[in-house]
C-alpha cells in the first residue's frame, strides 16, 4: 500500500501539439526528452491521433502519459503531462490555448485561419507555457500579452502612418526625459 512519494514539480506540461484531420502535425512543441527525435515524435502523433480522433472523452492514458485533448471542426488540440500529473492542471492549459485562439482568430478556429495566424500561436503558447512549467491560465491575460507583443511590428511591414506615429512618441518620450 506504500507508494513512493513523488517531489512535487512545476514541469507539468511534456507536450503541446495541434493536429490536423488526417493526424498530421500544425504544430507541436516538446518540453523534455520523452520523444527526441522527430520520427519518434511523428510515431507519437499518430498514436494519439489514432486513439482519440474517433471518441468524445476529454482525457486518455497512452504510453505511460496523461493526454488531455479537444478537437473543433478540423483541428485537434491536445496537452500531455506524465502519469503522475493532475489532469485539471493539463485540462486548465488546454482550455486557456483553446480560448486563447478562439479570442484572437474571433471564434474562426479552423485550420486555414490557424495557418494564417501561426505567429499568434507560437506567442500564445510561449506565454501560457515555459520549459513545461505553466505560466498563465487566464486567456484575456495571453491575448493582451499577445497583442503587445504584436506591437512591435518591424518597420518594413509597417503603414506610412504607423511610423510617423511611433516617430514622433520616439520624440515625444525623448524631450520628456
Amino acid at each position: 500500500m506504500d507508494s513512493p512519494m513523488l517531489e512535487p514539480s512545476l514541469y507539468t506540461v511534456k507536450a503541446v501539439l495541434i493536429l490536423d484531420n488526417d493526424g498530421d502535425r500544425l504544430y507541436a512543441k516538446y518540453y523534455d526528452d520523452t520523444y527526441p527525435t522527430v520520427k519518434e515524435q511523428k510515431a507519437f502523433e499518430k498514436n494519439i491521433f489514432n486513439k482519440t480522433h474517433r471518441t468524445d472523452s476529454e482525457i486518455a492514458l497512452l504510453e505511460g502519459l496523461t493526454v488531455v485533448y479537444k478537437s473543433n471542426i478540423d483541428l485537434f488540440f491536445y496537452v500531455i503531462g506524465s502519469s503522475h500529473e493532475n489532469e485539471l492542471m493539463l485540462m486548465a492549459v488546454l482550455n486557456c490555448l483553446f480560448d486563447s485562439l478562439s479570442q484572437m482568430l474571433r471564434k474562426n478556429v479552423e485550420r486555414r485561419a490557424l495557418l494564417e495566424n501561426m505567429e499568434g500561436l507560437f506567442l500564445a503558447v510561449d506565454e501560457i507555457v515555459d520549459g513545461g512549467v505553466i505560466l498563465e491560465s487566464d486567456p484575456q491575460q495571453v491575448v493582451h500579452r499577445v497583442a503587445l507583443r504584436g506591437d512591435d511590428v518591424p518597420l518594413t511591414e509597417q503603414t506610412v502612418t504607423q511610423v510617423l506615429q511611433s516617430a514622433k512618441e520616439q520624440i515625444k518620450w525623448s524631450l520628456l526625459r
